[in-house]
């Protein structure tokens, strides 16, 4: 998912003065980050080979976080809690700025990598990197104005509403946007006082660490940020250790129930971000180009594999054979290949597992009768409405229960608004100024002014 200025032809930033190389070995560890370093867990649950999906070589073996390796995460990020609770929200907000102008700096090296993880096309892992710059400038700017309100009561006295962080938030990610997912949590949480323990998908280990190694550059103190590797049984101990007052995750709907589960252990705030069924309506008033190029973004972008694709496109039938034919016309000039080569359109799905559970898909809708105008053979939450008329697109919207909408456009999710989905979509909202109130809580404080009136129950 792309933010507004990306989609917009916002360009890579390598070559810029001053920029410095980052660590890129992919295949060494350590890759913990705890305490401001990389460090090899206490213990292990075992050990996952990385593969990357672009060659299916492996790349590493990754010792997978146990129990006290959780532990250690957790009570490193309480120990850093207090002093970064003080701060200002411009002094935090300062660290996410800074931290932005890194990540800009090192912008091609973290967009290779995260092709590296992911097997995306690298033109879209740049336009990824400019969303997590653009999440880090946007939470950097909002922590210094983010406060809370002043109630005048009867007689000169008052309350005052405040937003405090919870302490330290457990983040799980998904692998289709690693550092992207990462980010979202982590920005907003730390602009609002919290320390972070992120667990990322196994399957994308590497990106989320180099974003530690950018808040250490930058000056954020050790602690506040840390990263364990492993797979759902990691997940599992993070989110159910009681260190933890707020839980986010992104991912499946499976998973997600049972982050739920184990936040209601101990009543515990949890943000959800699930996968969804997304439908795109396209009318007939519609430009026909801009709706292609919607449908394009709406089920391509990563291979597909996004969480807010348009998997249901609904075209309206004074439309649909001109839409159909310039949909496949399109569709046939992209070109899969290596997701590092500059030209390539489609990158790799993100494992073998995957590839064939898509296969099964095609072969699926096929024994149903699916007509496939182009492909479906193997090769090495929201919804969307496309139309001129507004007043149907907002009739059509307003019908429509979903989280995310667009018009005339698909798939982009700007820093500034919020994003999410409804039902077994998820609960809560990334992005905005609203996340900010998903990663801080509410204390209410009743000023009196005068004498105490307790009516019958004091006598003079």
């Amino acid at each position: 998912m792309w933010g507004a200025s990306c989609a917009r032809g916002a360009t890579s930033s390598a070559g810029w003065p001053g920029m410095r190389a980052i660590a890129t070995d992919v295949t060494h560890g350590p890759w913990n980050w705890l305490a401001g370093q990389r460090t090899t867990p206490l213990d292990a649950l075992g050990n996952w080979a990385n593969i990357e999906p672009r060659s299916g070589r492996v790349l590493a073996s990754i010792p997978m976080s146990g129990p006290q390796e959780v532990d250690r995460a957790v009570t490193t990020a309480q120990a850093a809690f207090p002093a970064w609770s003080r701060l200002s929200g411009t002094e935090r907000g300062r660290f996410l700025s800074a931290a932005a102008l890194k990540m800009r700096e090192h912008l091609e090296d973290i967009a290779r990598l995260d092709v590296i993880d992911n097997g995306k096309p690298i033109w879209e892992a740049r336009l990824d990197m400019e969303t997590v710059i653009g999440s880090l400038e946007y939470y950097g700017a909002l922590a210094a104005s983010f406060n809370g309100q002043h109630v005048r009561m009867p007689d000169g006295s008052f309350a005052l509403v405040t937003r405090e962080p919870y302490g330290v938030v457990g983040g799980v990610g998904a692998w289709n946007y690693p550092l992207q997912t990462c980010t979202w949590k982590a920005a907003p949480a730390l602009a609002c006082g919290n320390t972070f323990v992120y667990k990322p998908s196994q399957f994308t280990p590497i990106t989320a660490v180099i974003l530690g190694e950018i808040l250490k550059e930058v000056g954020v103190p050790d602690g506040v940020f840390n990263v364990i590797q492993g797979d759902g049984s990691t997940g599992a101990l993070l989110t159910q250790h009681p260190g933890c007052s707020k839980l986010s995750f992104t991912g499946s709907v499976p998973t997600g129930i049972k982050i739920m589960q184990a936040g209601a252990v101990g009543v515990r705030n949890v943000t959800l971000e699930l996968g969804g069924k997304s439908p795109l309506i396209v009318f007939d008033d519609a430009n026909l180009k801009n709706a292609v190029k919607g449908a394009l973004m709406a089920n391509f972008l990563t291979q597909g594999e996004v969480c807010s694709n348009g998997t249901r496109v609904f075209v309206q039938k004074g439309i649909y054979g001109k839409f159909l034919h310039e949909f496949v016309n399109q569709a046939q000039k992209m070109k899969a290949g290596d997701p590092l080569a500059e030209d390539t359109t489609i990158g790799a799905t993100i494992n073998e597992e995957h590839a064939q559970k898509v296969l099964g898909f095609i072969e699926r809708a096929k024994k149903e009768g699916v007509t496939v105008e182009c492909g479906g053979e193997r090769i090495q939450l929201e919804s969307g409405v496309f139309t001129n008329d507004l007043t149907r697109a907002h009739r059509v919207i307003n019908a429509l229960e979903a989280g995310t909408c667009w018009i005339n456009t698909f798939n982009l999710a700007p820093s500034e608004v919020p994003f999410g989905g409804v039902k077994m979509s998820g609960i809560g909202r990334e992005n905005g100024t609203v996340a900010m109130e998903f990663y801080s809580q509410m204390k209410t404080i009743y000023v009196e002014m005068n004498d105490v009136d307790c009516g019958l129950l004091y006598q003079d």
